[in-house]
Order: structure tokens, then sequence, then C-alpha cells
């Protein structure tokens, strides 16, 4: 009897003596509004992917369709500067839309204007890269190689904007997410008085 009122003792002890350290974890909570932003954010992602995946094909489709040309045109740095800048176009696109949409700076409702307008800069390249195409094959309009070269011209321009126009988004898109983050810091420091 003494041995289990000793041994009672010891564990209400020892219970009282834990409580104060122990802490309650909680029940996570579950927001399904975050959850249905993350949906959407993958689903954009997986449409930016797709698109991704037909622009790799088009621009390989692009580069089989030049090897065939005449080589004075070939051979103009036009046409490797146009497909330089589609190729880095394409590349700003690919990492820095999926960085900017990745934030958590970027609420859902944004999500769908931020893709479109790089979703136009990189139609509107591909559109370009379309015409070249035409303008580099034989048959096009019997153009002579002056003529070719012209368009070329042309599209190098063309083909330069939409790199300092698609950059100029990226940083403008950056700065809104940098604002945020540091909005949110402010308004969620820590006060110390």
């Amino acid at each position: 009897m003494k041995i289990t009122i000793k041994t009672m003792a010891l564990t209400v002890l020892f219970t009282t003596t834990m409580i104060g350290t122990l802490k309650a974890q909680g029940v996570p909570v579950y927001d399904n509004t975050n959850f249905i932003s993350l949906v959407k954010q993958l689903f954009e992602s997986a449409k930016q992917t797709t698109e991704m995946i037909k622009t790799v094909q088009f621009l390989k489709d692009a580069k089989e369709t030049i090897e065939k040309v005449n080589n004075a045109v070939q051979q103009y740095e036009a046409v490797r500067e146009i497909n330089q800048n589609n190729t880095a176009l394409v590349n700003m696109v690919r990492r820095d839309l999926r960085d900017i949409l990745n934030s958590p700076y970027i609420h859902p409702n944004e999500i769908d204007a931020v893709s479109n307008a790089f979703n136009s800069i990189v139609e509107g390249s591909l559109q370009n890269l379309e015409f070249m195409n035409q303008v580099l094959s034989n048959d096009f309009l019997k153009l002579n190689d002056a003529e070719r070269l012209a368009i070329l011209e042309a599209q190098r321009d063309d083909s330069k904007k939409m790199v300092a126009d698609i950059t100029l988004k990226n940083k403008r898109y950056k700065m809104v997410i940098s604002f945020r983050e540091m909005q949110d810091k402010i308004n969620n420091r820590e006060t110390n008085y």
C-alpha cells in the first residue's frame, strides 16, 4: 500500500512538473483560399510549360527552315541576331515568369494579367519568327536577297524591341514584388514598446 501511494505521489509530482514545460502543438489549419490560389498557380505554370514546349518546337522548325536558305542570306548577321534575341526572349520568359508567378506577393487575381503580358510578347515573337521563315524560303513573293535583307533588318529591330519590352516588364513586376515584400515586412514587424 505504501509503495502504491509513493508511486502515485511521484506520478502526480512528475506530471505536474512536466505540464509546465510542455507546450501545446495545436491542430493544423488549412486555408482553402491559399490552396485554390496554389492550384491556379500550378495550372498557369502548366500552361506556360506547354507554351514553352511549343515555342521550342517552333524554334527547331525555324532553324531547319533557315538551313535551307541560300548562303548569302543565311550568313547575314541579322538572322543570327533575330534567333539569338528570340531565344533570349523565350529563356527570359521561362525563367522570370515562373519566379514572378511563384511569388507570394503576386495576388491570384493578377496571375492572368502577368501571364498575358508576357504571352503577348512571346506570341509577337513567334509571329515574327514565322514571318522570317516565310521571307527566308526561296519562293516567298519572288524576293531577291536585297529585299529579304531589308525585311530582316526590320525584323531584327522588332526583336530588339521585344527583348527590351520583356526586360522592362520583368523589372516592373520585380519592383512590385519587392515593394509588396517591404510593405509586408513593415506591416508585420514586431513592436517592442
